[in-house]
């Protein structure tokens, strides 16, 4: 099983780096293109101009 060690994401768009640090914290880059939620409990992410609009950023280890 996989833990999440870090919860983040880069938005192409204008270049925020945004990251969830705790459960249910839902954050938004700056151009309101991308959002990241889930801390280290899960990963989502929610985006307005599709997959290929961000990068992905998360770390996980093999627990």
């Amino acid at each position: 099983m996989n833990k999440i060690t870090k919860n983040a994401a880069r938005c192409k768009n204008c270049g925020d780096i945004i990251e969830s640090t705790y459960t249910h914290d839902f954050v938004t880059c700056s151009c309101g293109n991308l959002s990241v939620d889930g801390g280290h409990d899960y990963l989502r992410r929610c985006f307005r101009d599709g997959e290929e609009s961000f990068e992905e950023l998360s770390e996980s280890i093999e627990e």
